[in-house]
């Protein structure tokens, strides 16, 4: 394993996705209400684990032999970020105890599994990130890519993993109703604002 590689790979992942966006948000969310913490981390550590070896093993393949998939992730990726937006600002403006945490009826796995997977797989900013972008660059270390990826890969569970957990130490602040309701308009924001980036192919 060549360590610099690797280093250089888990900096570069690292510096892709800590910028809040939907997948952080939803992480960070599910981290302060407890809810599915580890299956929600590992399902979006791994999402972006299959997508950073697609990017570092065959982006130039993919990129000339489907060139309608930008455009119709894109669509996709925006209608689905519109609606959990407004799901979101529909819980900021609902004062009620479902919004403390430990009270209300927890969500399904298997709901919140689906969603983590549609805000991870139909967001073309997932993609941009990890298949291009560290596709890209994973191309300056020729014989090196393994260890770019695995560099990556290593920096997205360590990430996903630490927001989701140490979420936890900020359950005393959001046990009041009025910091969930900030919190859900600012993922309400979040989400609006990726959707119309993507709307008008920013």
């Amino acid at each position: 394993m060549d360590f610099p590689v690797f280093l250089a790979g888990m900096t570069m992942g690292l510096s892709l996705i800590v910028a809040i966006g939907a997948q952080n948000a939803f992480v960070l969310r599910q981290g302060l209400r407890g809810e599915h913490v580890f299956a929600v981390c590992l399902t979006c550590a791994l999402s972006d684990a299959a997508l950073i070896l697609v990017g570092v093993t065959s982006f130039a393949r993919i990129a000339a032999l489907l060139p309608w998939l930008e455009p119709a992730m894109r669509v996709g990726g925006a209608a689905f970020l519109a609606w959990y937006g407004a799901r979101s600002l529909r819980s900021a403006l609902t004062s009620t105890d479902a919004l403390t945490v430990g009270a209300g009826e927890a969500a399904g796995l298997g709901g919140a599994l689906l969603a983590c997977l549609a805000i991870t797989w139909l967001n073309p900013h997932v993609y941009l990130d990890t298949v291009v972008l560290l596709g890209t660059v994973s191309t300056r270390f020729p014989g090196g890519g393994a260890a770019f990826a695995a560099g990556a890969i290593a920096g997205s569970f360590l990430f996903f993993f630490a927001l989701g957990y140490g979420a936890a130490r900020l359950r005393p602040l959001f046990a009041r109703p009025a910091a969930w309701r900030v919190l859900e308009g600012a993922i309400a924001a979040v989400m609006w604002t990726l959707a119309l980036r993507l709307a008008v192919g920013g």
